[in-house]
């Protein structure tokens, strides 16, 4: 059995069609606007400078980002296609690797507190995500990741920051996939930096 509909309204030929068009650009243009939330997993991959014979560490993670949104994919202030690390998912990943990079230094990492103790802070400072100027029909990405270390023994403290860019081109804008690994690389980068310093390990096994 077939049913048939009266359709009602306009009767202007090919309305629906336009209209179809029309919501169809609608939606793609939804999609375009909609946000990225990355989970990112950054990594310690580079050789790290063995210093240790045990001792305990203190380690701390420290998220010191003003947000956890790094940008917009358009470049626009105001926009709604941005970009988010969220802290609760970020600071826990950086603290385990940090705790398997001291591992590696022959560190016994903890994050309890004790006096006379050796201790290593890491703190984000920065993780941005901004749209560059490119060459005709592409766009360009820039970012930045900066951490902070905080190693402090016997009265003894040294800083070091440790920056990590990225500049990417592209003629399409980069989906989730894209972004999470872009970022995940930035910040392994960042780390990578950091634990490579022999100063640090240098300090906390004197």
């Amino acid at each position: 059995m077939a049913f048939r509909v009266k359709a009602s309204g306009f009767k202007t030929p090919g309305f629906k069609t336009l209209g179809g068009l029309a919501l169809m650009a609608g939606l793609l243009a939804g999609c375009a606007q909609s946000p990225q939330y990355l989970n990112v997993e950054p990594q310690v991959t580079t050789a790290v400078p063995r210093a240790g014979s045990g001792q305990a560490v203190t380690l701390a993670t420290v998220d010191g980002r003003d947000s956890d949104v790094l940008g917009t994919r358009s470049g626009k202030r105001m926009a709604t296609d941005t970009i988010t690390v969220p802290a609760h998912t970020l600071m826990p990943r950086l603290q385990q690797q940090a705790q398997q990079a001291l591992q590696r230094m022959g560190f016994e990492p903890t994050e309890a507190t004790a006096e006379g103790r050796p201790s290593l802070t890491l703190t984000l400072t920065q993780l941005s995500y901004e749209k560059a100027d490119a060459k005709p029909l592409l766009d360009k990405a820039r970012l930045i990741a900066r951490i902070q270390a905080v190693a402090r023994n016997g009265g003894t403290t040294y800083t070091g920051v440790y920056t990590a860019k990225r500049e990417q081109t592209y003629a399409l804008k980069p989906d989730t996939r894209e972004n999470n690994q872009m970022v995940s690389d930035l910040l392994t980068n960042a780390l990578n930096r950091a634990f490579s310093d022999p100063a640090i390990g240098e300090l906390l096994a004197r």
